[in-house]
């Protein structure tokens, strides 16, 4: 078990952001997926698990593995294959599930692969519960099933059925004669997007849904949609990501809808139909100045997190708000799911569109003027406290004061590497760039003193 060896001795999470990931076979073993299974059904006590996954090569034998570790704790697991992870949300929170388990790395290559664990509820597991099981790990206290208190795993393919069947009771209109473009990444959409849309009554072309093992976000979904954008031929595009809890779309005329547009559409909507609990969004800080702008127009309050889906969903429960998500594309319903969904969100975005009337281009331009939007990563090792960089702050101060209302400056330290992550947004991308690059030179100096 060298990998989780590794990872103990040098006292390093195991547990990220969103579960663990790493590269199949090499950070991310079927020994640690074991490891991780043993520990979670410790801590558990009953079951059952529901499992799922995408359709990288190596879900199954990591699936598999994750699942033997349960049964060693004496829990019983559900397959239920490959499915979105909306789907893997719904069905661990409608039926008698006590945990769930995404078997993804969502948007990374086929060669990563990763372990997320959910609450009985659907959602993801809390950082305290996180730290407890890497606390097991740690000890290496496991519990040991013996006999009959085996778990044993059942095969269960009627999952997808009910997932679809929620997905379509969540649209309040027939989709007919709307003309739309699926890109599935080679991904766990590739078979629920395709049969939804035709069951909405849409005029559906599907690209992108010839699963290899290896093929996932190669150059195409959610990551990429640019080639949407290239073959949407005049229909409006909705690009998934490799588990589907993302949704990035492309109008009619082939310009890309990240998630903050999407979120302006359907919240100005859901706001004139009075569906906006508390007239309430939640974004992060990357959202753009344009939407903030948007939503300041419409009445609309923000409430801000830190980036991460997980930090959306918990503004959303502490604020009662049905609507959040990011820029990325992870867009939350609370009316429907618990987790970011982006086969829902492209049912929602579509519900606008079929209920207004309106083509996607012409409600893009209705809702949102986004700002051209620049991002420089800076190398600044474990010296990124800005408070220690007094010509940074003086340059951003600067910065700021030159932009007005026009323009906004983030900076902020990577949650996960040695990088100060410097954002600008401006009237123009040349000026967006000129001051990002002129902070990013400012940073590089001042830590540079700072580490001499």
């Amino acid at each position: 078990m060298s990998d989780l060896r590794r990872l103990l001795d040098e006292g390093k999470p195991i547990f990220g952001t969103d579960g663990v990931r790493g590269v199949a076979g090499s950070d991310l073993t079927p020994e640690l997926a074991l490891a991780i299974g043993r520990a979670a059904g410790g801590w558990l006590r009953t079951g059952p698990v529901l499992v799922g996954r995408d359709t990288r090569r190596s879900g199954s034998m990591l699936s598999e593995a994750l699942q033997a570790g349960f049964h060693a704790a004496g829990i019983d697991t559900v397959d239920v294959g490959v499915m979105p992870s909306g789907g893997i949300s719904y069905l661990t929170e409608s039926t008698s599930a006590t945990m769930g388990a995404v078997v993804s790395a969502s948007h990374n290559p086929a060669g990563d692969n990763g372990i997320k664990l959910l609450a009985a509820r659907g959602t993801k597991l809390p950082d305290s519960v996180e730290r407890e099981l890497e606390e097991r790990l740690r000890s290496g206290a496991m519990t040991s099933a013996v006999g009959p208190a085996i778990g044993y795993r059942i095969e269960d393919g009627s999952g997808m059925a009910a997932y679809l069947d929620h997905l379509a009771s969540s649209s309040r209109y027939s989709l007919s004669g709307i003309s739309i473009a699926l890109d599935c990444a080679n991904g766990a959409a590739y078979k629920a997007a395709p049969e939804l849309f035709d069951r909405l009554k849409a005029d559906v072309i599907v690209h992108n849904a010839e699963p290899d093992g290896n093929n996932i976000n190669a150059g195409c979904g959610a990551t990429h949609p640019e080639f949407l954008a290239s073959v949407a031929g005049g229909r409006i595009g909705l690009a998934f990501d490799g588990d589907a809890d993302r949704l990035i779309a492309v109008d009619e005329d082939g310009n890309v809808a990240n998630g903050d547009v999407i979120m302006a559409i359907v919240a100005r909507h859901m706001k004139q139909q009075g569906r906006l609990k508390k007239d309430k969004v939640v974004a992060t800080v990357m959202s753009n100045l344009g939407f903030r702008r948007s939503m300041d127009e419409a009445g609309i309050e923000i409430v801000e997190t830190k980036v991460g889906d997980r930090y959306v969903a918990e503004a959303m429960e502490e604020h009662g708000a049905v609507l959040g998500g990011e820029q990325s594309g992870h867009v939350i319903f609370t009316e429907y799911a618990r987790t970011g969904d982006g086969l829902l969100t492209a049912v929602q975005l579509l519900n606008v569109v079929a209920g207004t009337g309106k083509e996607l281009r012409e409600l893009r331009a209705g809702a949102i003027t986004e700002y051209p939007q620049v991002l420089v990563n800076v190398e600044v090792g474990r010296a990124r406290n800005l408070d220690d960089a007094p010509g940074l702050k003086a340059r951003i101060a600067e910065v700021e004061a030159e932009l007005g209302e026009n323009g906004r400056v983030l900076v902020r330290p990577s949650g996960t590497e040695p990088l100060l992550r410097i954002m600008v947004e401006a009237p123009s991308e040349s000026d967006a760039r000129r001051y990002a690059e002129a902070l990013a030179e400012a940073a590089r100096h001042s830590f540079s003193q700072q580490v001499g």
